[in-house]
């Protein structure tokens, strides 16, 4: 496995040990431990809405979604702050160095100003069907 794979099954080994060791539990143990991760990497003050769809989606109770985030989500986002503590300094770590500069954006040209006279290529104003350059454009007409 992969370091990120190998780091999510240690965080998640305490659910893998609470099960009876079949698929189904440790499917489920992997399904909770992967939604623990994404609210300990998310900013607190975002938690709560996530939470509380969980709370729809698994249609347990109050006091059962209470139980489950009190005995498991909530000691499993202290597990994650305390295995990977700089993923939780966000304000303090500087840019990465390897991050790319950007070259500024193109301008857009601005559209032409409005005037009288047709441009090169536009339908001659006589009707000719010509394009101006080749008809009134030239001079002649």
């Amino acid at each position: 496995m992969g370091a990120i794979a190998d780091a999510i099954v240690e965080y998640t080994q305490p659910l893998f040990d609470s099960t009876d060791g079949s698929i189904e539990q440790l499917n489920k143990a992997m399904a909770i431990g992967q939604a623990c991760w994404n609210l300990a990497i998310m900013p607190e003050e975002d938690r709560q809405s996530v939470l509380d769809g969980m709370r729809d989606s698994l249609g347990m109770s109050d006091a059962e979604f209470d139980d489950f985030q009190r005995s498991i989500v909530l000691p499993m986002i202290r597990r994650h702050e305390e295995m990977f503590p700089r993923l939780h300094q966000r304000a303090s770590l500087p840019p990465p160095h390897w991050e790319p500069e950007l070259p500024p954006m193109p301008r857009m040209k601005s559209p032409k100003a409005e005037s009288s006279q047709p441009g090169r290529y536009d339908p001659c104003p006589c009707n000719s069907g010509k394009k101006y350059k080749f008809c009134c454009g030239r001079g002649c007409g």
